[in-house]
């Protein structure tokens, strides 16, 4: 609690002000300790007028023995309270500061009704039937994921798992991993995760819809599609419409292409697979949406955060990991999709920051409303006046030079230094068909299509082991070895932090080869 010139800071979620205690209308203060109980704790402070003025209490003790007596008999559960007494000049004021609860919901008790409040943003507000659920599921210490249903897992098969397990993890299938990751019970039925990876998933609400509009906004769409299946076939159906719907350039450096995408495609995927694995799936007639306008891609998916929290309002490098679906999170940890430490929405900024035409003010942001979680995206070669003209991404690309030690021997080509290429330029060219910005004139020796296959991966995703790329590329790991030793004794590739959980950046001034 801050005071500053006799006021307290303004109202917020964990903070309620009253400026003298309500003893005939109870419910009015009884709401906010039955929300604060419900979602992340907070206090009332009472002699305390609404603009945060203190204005202090007549009888404090009294009013503290009559609160303590109010929360016995009118909630139940009891939460955990403390009553605080605080001096501030000549004016005595009452905190009344509420423990999250572990039993929840907790309900306001009157004339034989009872209600469960949760906080959203500085209100207190009844709890709405998939609230309520979620505040159960809590209280007795279990997650909507890992609840049995009466679906025999005999009944159905698992083979689009199974395969995308072999490929992701290049390990053999058991179906005794389907009880030990949590998809079937000891007794043979799917849990509701179970019934999210089964290969003809008839679970209304996991879909997507995916769209791309025309322009900045919601006006007429390009195309618009509808998936409704398993959650693996999901995340493949969103990541295959965000490509075609993309794009993708590339300057011509001394010895080899760089890719200069409108996005992190990696960030992208951690992305998805988040708002897959963390939305509420006990909204009926939810579902996550792709929109992808010309200067962003957004996702959005029901449910807000876990804590009641708004994630515009918190550091995202110290939001602690909290998982609404510990299930599914675990089994898309399993197909090595996602990290187990719960780092994705620091990942998705550090993996755009890593592209070289990353510009400042282009991260990843994220934001919540009372049942929703959006993360944008932003087109990086996309400006105030549109698509940005190739001479100024040429710029941009190569002030990137500054960072790293200049080489006089080596000759960094510019893109867009000719008047047909910055037409071409211009041009909108789906990340399918990949475009040249710019062309070179003076050709120097190709580092070969391996070599250039890891630049391209590195490019996508600075967090692949090599390993992964032997895989994609069909070679050994050593050979993959072999070929990144060459691009880093060429100066053009880079390792930062350890071998695992560190990145590889390419540098845009390489030594060429001789």
């Amino acid at each position: 609690m801050q005071i500053h010139n006799n006021t307290l800071i303004t109202e917020c979620s964990a903070y309620d002000f009253k400026e003298m205690l309500e003893r005939k209308k109870v419910k009015s203060w009884l709401k906010s300790v039955s929300a604060f109980a419900n979602t992340d704790g907070g206090s009332l402070f009472y002699g305390v007028n609404d603009d945060g003025v203190i204005v202090g209490l007549e009888n404090p003790q009294a009013d503290a023995d009559f609160i303590s007596e109010m929360i016995k008999a009118r909630l139940d559960p009891v939460p955990e309270v403390q009553l605080i007494p605080i001096e501030h000049e000549e004016h005595t004021l009452l905190e009344v500061k509420v423990k999250t609860g572990t039993l929840t919901p907790y309900y306001y008790y009157q004339d034989g009704t009872r209600t469960a409040y949760v906080r959203v943003g500085n209100e207190s507000v009844e709890c709405n039937s998939q609230q309520l659920l979620s505040l159960v599921l809590k209280g007795t210490h279990m997650t909507w994921d890992s609840l049995p249903t009466q679906v025999d897992a005999s009944k159905h098969s698992f083979i689009i798992l199974a395969n995308t397990f072999r490929e992701q993890t290049h390990q053999e299938w058991n179906d005794k991993y389907l009880e030990s990751f949590g998809l079937v019970t000891p007794d043979g039925k799917l849990t509701n995760a179970g019934l999210l990876f089964v290969d003809n998933c008839t679970v209304f609400q996991s879909r997507i819809f995916c769209t791309r509009w025309t322009g900045l906004y919601k006006d007429d769409a390009i195309s618009s599609v509808e998936h409704r299946a398993n959650l693996v076939l999901l995340l493949k159906y969103g990541m295959d419409f965000i490509k075609n719907y993309t794009m993708s350039g590339w300057v011509k450096m001394p010895n080899y292409r760089l890719n200069l995408p409108d996005y992190s495609d990696r960030a992208i995927f951690e992305g998805l697979v988040n708002h897959l694995i963390h939305r509420d799936y006990t909204m009926m007639g939810g579902e996550v949406h792709i929109d992808i306008y010309d200067d962003r891609v957004e996702l959005v998916s029901p449910g807000a955060m876990l804590d009641g929290t708004q994630i515009q309002d918190r550091d995202i490098y110290k939001v602690p990991s909290m998982r609404r679906n510990p299930v599914i999170a675990d089994m898309f940890t399993q197909l090595d999709y996602m990290e187990k430490r719960g780092s994705g929405l620091r990942k998705m900024r550090e993996l755009t920051e890593k592209l070289p035409n990353f510009l400042q003010g282009k991260e990843p942001q994220y934001q919540t409303e009372a049942t929703s979680f959006y993360t944008t995206f932003y087109n990086l070669n996309w400006g105030d006046n549109g698509r940005i003209p190739v001479e100024e991404v040429a710029n941009r690309v190569n002030s990137t030079l500054e960072k790293y030690p200049e080489n006089e021997e080596s000759s960094v080509e510019t893109f867009g230094d000719t008047q047909e290429s910055s037409e071409k330029g211009s041009e909108i060219i789906p990340k399918g068909s990949e475009k040249k910005f710019g062309d070179s004139k003076n050709k120097s020796k190709s580092i070969g299509k391996t070599t250039q296959k890891i630049i391209d991966f590195v490019i996508s995703d600075p967090s692949m082991s090599a390993e992964a790329m032997a895989y994609k590329i069909g070679i050994s790991s050593r050979a993959v070895e072999k070929h990144i030793s060459k691009l880093r004794s060429m100066g053009i590739l880079s390792r930062e932090g350890a071998d695992h959980g560190g990145y590889w950046r390419i540098i845009v001034n390489p030594q060429t080869e001789q």
